[in-house]
């Protein structure tokens, strides 16, 4: 179906972009959740037991997903693509976790996570009041936002020193609101278990975001505390009979971003430009890593998770793309954002204060626009994608920022997120020579081809080609080795003033340039719409109260919802697929890759152990967005009955409006994960584990 003809039919459905919430929809902060509705509307009152104990249930995990304790000892389960990059970086030539798979029948069996770093929410406190405190109305918009990250980081570093848990200030309604998280973090994870790549991503690109699916994504860590297994009071009971269409379901995730609160002139610098330019980036990355994967198997495996990442991204964005381009789309916000303004405007108080909010978001857009370029090639480093160079820069950044106050350091570089930037700094992933030359080597000449007439160039490239420049870097550097890490961050300043290292003499060089595009981006974009954002806000509120919901910040969030299917050009959808589908399906595509069931489905399947009509995955209405992958589905008695990895094509303008009608989460069904873990995989333990004193395990089918 066109993208087009999915935008008219969400149109036919949305009734705001920017409102109080409708149905069932929202991505809800866990301090503030609509009690009152789901009361009214599906007679179930979570108390606020029920609440703590999903909220210390969930996990988040540092590579960009959701996750959720399983059991008394740390059991993790999330998305195998969540755990991919962890399982890309302990893979060998000889043994590739990521493609075949991975099963610790012991403790002692469990492969440690190289920089894998889980968080859990302890508590939540709105600290608005503490951060605005210090922004006086004499302010530039600028100074007005450095006024606000000093006070954030000084609450951080308060809370990090009273609590020993790392605390996060996070942004809400564009700056409406400032709420401090305080996370349990656990740095010590294992990997447990991951079922091979071909059924972990059964179908590939061409089915991704698309249903019917038939994905066993999932993949199991451990979490340890002083060498032993943590002993976690929270974690999620398994469901036995699962759930069925009608269900009332709840997510508990931490979903990345959207932009449903955005203004118009805010989500068409998006369609006209932000989009079409990460567009065109990720269309080049693909080919670039599709070029370096056809050099040999090797070059495949370590090229692999980066392409899926890639290709996830693209797709997703051009679903995005597609929503924004509908004129109806954005004429029914046009429509809206004009209704609350003239409401605003026949009141001359409410005019005086909140009226120039929107040009004023509009102003922040051009200033986005000229900035562009030089933000994402310098400051976000595309110009320089390297692993090695992203280590580069941290250390010299780390260097000049350790010498300043906390309150006045980059945030990364401050007191509460050091034990997560060392995390990564020290990491022990594995680095290919090859496939660095030819990323960097790349990146490079991307740049050139979009900015030519950068002063950078010429001190960059010296009349070399981009080839010879990533050669002479990568075969040049020492950072491949933690320990030189290490030695340099110790030496501070003068021991990265001093270094010869190529790497780090470019990521000197570049600094400068990269520094002032992101003080550029602070003050004349992120400055402005925090302030104005902040306006908007206000005048929300006091139109709806606290009936909005913010948008996704990448932090927790609970989401509800019904398990359902849909119709899509007159065909009816069902909610659910099951195992004996994934076999016709595979059969239907000639049973050759991405169609291609893993050796050990078939094994099963023969032996006649694999129950065939097991539900395998499902549909429902509840609202996700990227970074909900891992996150737990729960019925209501907060057991678990799956686990959420994607969403169907019509979701992918979720970022800016919710949809019931069309629009779906997918989730894996905790029976298809029972039975896959028994019939095929024989991971007693692990079931074992999973459903305690219950045994023998039996999947049950659908009811």
């Amino acid at each position: 179906m066109s993208l087009r003809r999915i935008a008219w039919m969400m149109v036919l459905t949305l009734t705001t972009f920017v409102g109080a919430a409708r149905g069932d929809e929202g991505m809800w902060v866990f301090n503030n959740l609509p009690l009152d509705y789901l009361k009214q509307t599906y007679g179930f009152e979570p108390t606020p037991e029920w609440v703590d104990h999903l909220r210390l249930s969930a996990v988040r995990f540092n590579s960009g997903g959701s996750g959720s304790f399983v059991s008394a000892d740390g059991l993790v389960m999330t998305n195998h693509h969540v755990g991919a990059d962890t399982l890309q970086k302990l893979s060998t030539p000889e043994r590739d976790y990521y493609k075949d798979g991975f099963h610790a029948r012991s403790r002692e069996e469990e492969v440690p996570a190289p920089d894998l770093e889980l968080n859990v929410v302890e508590s939540i406190e709105d600290v608005t009041a503490r951060v605005n405190a210090e922004v006086t109305e004499s302010m530039s918009d600028a100074e007005a936002e450095a006024a606000r990250r000093r006070a954030i980081a000084a609450i951080e570093k308060e809370s990090l020193d009273q609590t020993g848990l790392r605390s996060d200030v996070v942004k809400l309604y564009q700056g409406g609101q400032y709420h401090l998280y305080r996370y349990k973090t656990y740095t010590d994870v294992r990997l447990v278990f991951a079922p091979e790549f071909d059924i972990a991503f059964f179908g590939g690109d061409p089915d991704n975001f698309e249903f019917p699916r038939y994905c066993l994504d999932v993949c199991f860590f451990r979490a340890y505390e002083n060498g032993q297994p943590a002993q976690v009071r929270h974690h999620l009971s398994w469901s036995r009979t699962g759930t069925r269409e009608g269900d009332l379901v709840f997510v508990a995730g931490n979903p990345g971003r959207t932009s449903r609160l955005y203004t118009v002139a805010h989500l068409e610098y998006l369609r006209d430009l932000a989009f079409p330019f990460l567009l065109e980036y990720l269309h080049d990355r693909e080919a670039a890593l599709k070029t370096y994967s056809a050099r040999g198997p090797e070059q495949a495996r370590q090229a692999k998770e980066e392409l899926f990442s890639i290709q996830n991204s693209r797709k997703a964005r051009t679903g995005g793309l597609g929503g924004l381009k509908d004129p109806t789309i954005m004429g029914r916000k046009r429509a809206q954002e004009q209704a609350i303004r003239s409401r605003i405007a026949s009141d001359k108080a409410r005019q005086d204060r909140y009226g120039s909010a929107w040009d004023r978001v509009a102003e922040a857009q051009k200033a986005a626009a000229e900035i562009l370029l030089p933000y994402n090639f310098l400051e976000l480093g595309r110009a320089f994608d390297s692993d090695l160079f992203r280590i580069a820069r941290t250390l010299v950044r780390l260097a000049e920022e350790d010498a300043k106050p906390n309150a006045d350091r980059l945030r990364e570089y401050q007191d509460a997120g050091r034990k997560s930037l060392e995390l990564a700094l020290y990491s022990s992933a594995p680095i290919y020579p090859e496939f660095e030359i030819f990323k960097i080597a790349h990146a490079l000449e991307y740049w050139r081809q979009r900015m030519p007439d950068h002063p950078l160039i010429e001190p960059i490239f010296g009349g070399r080609t981009a080839d010879e420049v990533a050669r002479s870097l990568v075969e040049g550097t020492r950072l491949a080795d933690v320990e030189t890490r290490r030695q340099l961050a110790r030496g501070g300043i003068a021991a990265i003033q001093a270094s010869d290292d190529p790497m780090i003499a470019l990521a000197r060089l570049v600094d400068p340039a990269a520094r002032a595009a992101r003080q550029a981006r602070e003050d004349r974009v992120d400055g402005v719409e925090t302030a104005a954002y902040a306006l908007i806000a206000r005048a929300l509120f006091e139109e709806y109260g606290d009936s909005i919901y913010p948008d996704a910040t990448f932090t927790l969030r609970l989401a509800f919802g019904t398990v359902a299917g849909y119709e899509v050009d007159g065909q009816a959808i069902p909610a659910f697929t099951t195992i004996g589908g994934a076999f016709e399906h595979a059969a239907a595509h000639g049973n050759v890759e991405p169609y291609q069931l893993p050796p050990s489905w078939f094994a099963a399947r023969d032996a006649g152990r694999l129950r065939l009509d097991t539900p395998f995955n499902f549909v429902s209405t509840v609202d996700i967005i990227g970074g909900n992958s891992g996150s737990p589905v729960v019925d209501r008695n907060g057991e678990l009955v799956g686990i959420i990895f994607d969403g169907n094509i019509q979701s992918l303008v979720l970022d800016f409006a919710y949809d019931d009608q069309v629009a779906r989460a997918v989730s894996v069904d905790s029976r298809a994960i029972l039975e896959a873990l028994r019939s095929v995989y024989n991971a007693t333990e692990l079931l074992r584990e999973l459903i305690p004193e219950r045994s023998p395990v039996q999947a049950s089918p659908g009811r």
